[in-house]
């Protein structure tokens, strides 16, 4: 019996055009009427994805198209992310894998792509962004083979059928020459070459659990693409778990996704993508759900390991509890389990401090983007500086995660990058220039060296530079890595930030709050060309006398302050800093707030270093 089922994700890098072109198969599926607005990038419903522009969730949808239901996965294009596509890869059968027409494969095509490639799925490749006027669909096609190549993809696998066009203008072909109409010639592909589903719908039931979701009535919600047999509600099923326990339970509802919503469904069937709602509490992405206790548990893909962990800790500033409803350790801890429930590639640990939790990740923008969601939520959270995981070997020599670094910036940047690269431990392993003037470097670079550098970049190329990395191995410890040259301004006193102390105070560094700011001693105002703290007055005020001119005040200019985004933030400070992320504000600050206190930590933390010396 043929399914009439086809199960794929959409990969590629970030901003290559993925959640568009779901966009555009959702309308040629039919998901909107001819006189309802189309919703853009109506698959990233997170905030934080349509502010950021990416995807950070794997998200799945599903269409009907001539008697077929494809039911598709949207992925996140940033490695930071990974594991997100990792886990869909075993809830889809083939994938779309999308590529820009003039930038051709980049750092997490290859990412994404080997992932797909290793779980044996058949590609289909679309070359987007036809519309651009650099584009070249003949080199990215050769690209792509190359790259199929490089990652020994399966002979099936290098024939991939390519198809080109643009999602934005809702065309694609077969070949670039074709004319341009619609989205069918796509359809059309997908049903022809993404295999059907390898399900038997005569055996019992079981499904791997791919994707957790959650629903206010009736809790959590497994999610994953039925592997055998067909589930309902009212059936009984069985929770088998990694550790080998096993527990029952009864189906409460069964939920379909089709367009943009989730809706209750009559049930799964064998090769289709369901959601069950059983009301086991704790069940966990890659466990299994089967008709009996005696199936066996189906394997679950290996992810790959955190490289950076971040502290999480209670606000204990003057400020603290003045903004957000949720500020103590007993609930964040219980926000961060919670996020593990959804999260696979999270890690989360109590620390021998009350009220510290260390958060490992596989980037320092995947932990930031838990915390930004959690200062929307209401939540007060202090949050450390990355810093990288490290390993020993068996002779006890320390390792630590170096990533593949790809930059593409115009070639007369190409000196300043060469010169950061080399002052964060990175090694150039090859360079390009591109006939329109382009640089391409590939780089060897320790994690830490990471930390900061695409905002680095940015500022170097005026904008016009692009970053991405790849993880790559643990190996030998590089060495220091100085990535802050500058010192702070760093308040003595608490109050108000007046006018006339903060105009005072600019010709020792940039300012880093304006007037009328809350202040707090300890609480980092401003940036000091030189290393080393220098303590200032921020919140004094100006003593009247009889000769003051009244309205010499009202002309007085202040340069705007810098406001730092809270990836910014995370990345600028120091060891001995903190950042305090709050509903209302992100404030940077010392780890120890009052200066007496500091200096004999300071003094301390010396003393050891010297004994250890020594030693």
């Amino acid at each position: 019996m043929s399914l009439k089922i086809r199960n794929l994700a959409i990969i590629a890098h970030v901003d290559h055009g993925k959640t568009t072109l779901v966009d555009q198969l959702l309308q040629a599926g039919g998901t909107y009427r001819d006189n309802q607005a189309t919703q853009e990038r109506a698959m990233d419903s997170m905030d934080l994805e349509k502010e950021k522009g990416i995807t950070i969730k794997a998200k799945n949808t599903a269409i009907l198209w001539e008697g077929y239901t494809i039911n598709i996965v949207d992925t996140p294009g940033h490695a930071d992310f990974g594991a997100e596509v990792e886990r869909v890869m075993k809830m889809v059968d083939g994938v779309l894998l999308v590529v820009d027409a003039a930038g051709g494969p980049q750092a997490q095509t290859r990412f994404v792509l080997r992932k797909a490639l290793q779980e044996g799925l058949k590609p289909i490749v679309v070359v987007n962004k036809l519309d651009r006027p650099l584009s070249n669909p003949q080199k990215v096609h050769d690209q792509v083979l190359e790259l199929f190549l490089d990652l020994d993809a399966t002979e099936e696998q290098f024939e991939a059928p390519f198809s080109y066009g643009s999602a934005r203008d809702g065309y694609f072909m077969d070949s670039p020459d074709d004319e341009r109409v619609d989205c069918t010639p796509l359809l059309k592909k997908i049903v022809e070459f993404i295999p059907e589903p390898a399900a038997d719908p005569d055996a019992p039931f079981h499904m791997l659990v791919s994707n957790i979701e959650w629903d206010s009535f009736v809790g959590r919600v497994a999610v994953g693409k039925v592997l055998g047999g067909s589930v309902k509600k009212g059936d009984t099923i069985w929770l088998l778990r990694k550790d080998g326990t096993k527990q029952q339970s009864k189906v409460m509802k069964t939920f379909s996704y089709s367009g943009l919503a989730t809706e209750d469904s009559e049930g799964g069937e064998a090769g289709g993508i369901v959601g069950i709602a059983a009301g086991i509490e704790d069940i966990d992405i890659g466990e299994t759900l089967a008709a009996t206790k005696e199936q066996d548990p189906l394997p679950f893909v290996e992810i790959d390991p955190p490289t950076v962990s971040m502290e999480f800790s209670i606000n204990d500033g003057p400020l603290a509890g003045k903004e957000g409803k949720h500020v103590t350790s007993r609930a964040i801890r219980e926000r961060l389990m919670h996020e593990l429930k959804t999260n696979v590639s999270l890690q989360v640990e109590d620390t021998d401090q009350a009220g510290v939790f260390n958060v490992s990740a596989r980037g320092a923008m995947q932990i930031a983007v838990l915390v930004e969601t959690m200062r929307r939520e209401g939540f007060e959270v202090c949050v450390s500086r990355p810093t990288v995981i490290y390993r020993r070997d068996e002779a006890g020599k320390l390792l630590e995660p170096f990533e593949t670094l790809y930059i593409e910036s115009p070639g007369e940047y190409t000196q300043g990058i060469l010169k950061s690269l080399i002052n964060r431990k990175g090694m150039m392993e090859n360079m390009e220039t591109e006939p329109s003037g382009e640089t391409l470097i590939t780089a060897l670079i320790p994690t830490r060296g990471l930390i900061g550098f695409e905002t680095e970049i940015v500022n170097l190329t005026s904008g016009h530079g692009i970053m991405s990395h790849l993880f790559r191995e643990y190996a030998p410890h590089a060495g220091e890595i100085v990535t802050r040259t500058t010192g702070t301004l760093v308040s003595m006193e608490s109050g108000t930030a007046t006018t006339y102390s903060l105009q005072a105070l600019e010709d020792r560094g940039v300012l880093f709050v304006g007037p009328n700011d809350a202040i707090y001693g300890g609480m980092l105002v401003g940036e000091n060309p030189r290393v080393g703290d220098m303590p200032v007055n921020p919140v004094k005020e100006k003593h009247l006398d009889n000769m003051r001119s009244s309205g010499k005040d009202k002309t007085s200019k202040l340069s705007p302050p810098i406001r730092f985004s809270l990836e910014r933030a995370i990345e600028y400070i120091d060891a001995d800093e903190l950042v305090e992320a709050t509903p209302l504000n992100i404030r940077l600050r010392k780890r120890i707030l009052d200066a007496n206190a500091r200096k004999r930590a300071a003094k301390s933390v010396s003393g050891e270093d010297r004994s250890n010396r020594g030693k």
